[in-house]
């Protein structure tokens, strides 16, 4: 985001997404955990701000572009009612972001006289694009929830989409052990994607990965 400073409707697009993001997440996985059997329905569905931000995740999106939830520990979501909805938990809250990110991708489409998208890349638009105000912020917001999303499936810990890896197989094998005790209980993944987030200076790895996993999200509006 602070890439964005010197567009400041842009940054405040994409300090609201990766906000929005956070809430969307939060309550698509705990209203498919309840829907689905796999938490008691008593429990309320609404943001929780001290179980839903995590702090590693918010300094990757202010340095890196964007960032992450708090992690949803493997062992929260039970695999014994079907491990096709263990893995939906943990997918509901990205493709919620994904889904919702295609409808500002349509407002932008809609309403801009010049349709940018089949040139722009994600990191363009996480560094702040210049654009008329309303176009500029349709599009940060839209590409802020895109890639929020896009980076909670990749299936490393914290991020969400090791907790769809680790409901697939039958029994977590040693080398899905050997990801969670080092990448989720020694913390090791926060720290990789985190200097993800710092280098090289110019063009983190992070953006060039959001890049990669985004592009093609915006050809398809382009």
């Amino acid at each position: 985001m602070l890439f964005a400073l010197g567009e400041p409707a842009a940054f405040v697009a994409l300090v609201v997404a990766f906000l929005l993001a956070l809430l969307l997440r939060a309550f698509a996985i705990r209203f498919t955990a309840r829907t689905l059997g796999l938490t008691d329905r008593r429990e309320p569905i609404g943001p929780r701000p001290r179980e839903d931000i995590d702090p590693f995740g918010a300094v990757a999106a202010a340095v890196g572009g964007m960032g992450w939830g708090r992690i949803i520990p493997v062992d929260e979501i039970p695999r014994w009612r079907g491990r096709g909805r263990a893995a939906a938990v943990f997918l509901s809250g990205p493709l919620t972001c994904i889904v919702v990110a295609q409808l500002c991708f349509a407002a932008y489409v809609y309403s801009a006289p010049e349709n940018l998208l089949g040139v722009l890349d994600p990191s363009m638009v996480l560094r702040g694009v210049p654009l008329p105000l309303a176009e500029q912020a349709l599009l940060s917001l839209g590409v802020g929830l895109l890639t929020f999303g896009l980076l909670a499936l990749i299936p490393l810990p914290p991020l969400d989409g090791f907790g769809v890896m680790w409901s697939i197989p039958p029994k977590p094998g040693p080398g899905l052990q050997w990801i969670r005790l080092w990448f989720e209980e020694k913390n090791i993944g926060n720290v990789l994607l985190l200097v993800c987030c710092f280098f090289p200076l110019d063009y983190p790895l992070l953006l060039g990965l959001l890049d990669l996993l985004g592009v093609l999200f915006l050809r398809l509006w382009g």
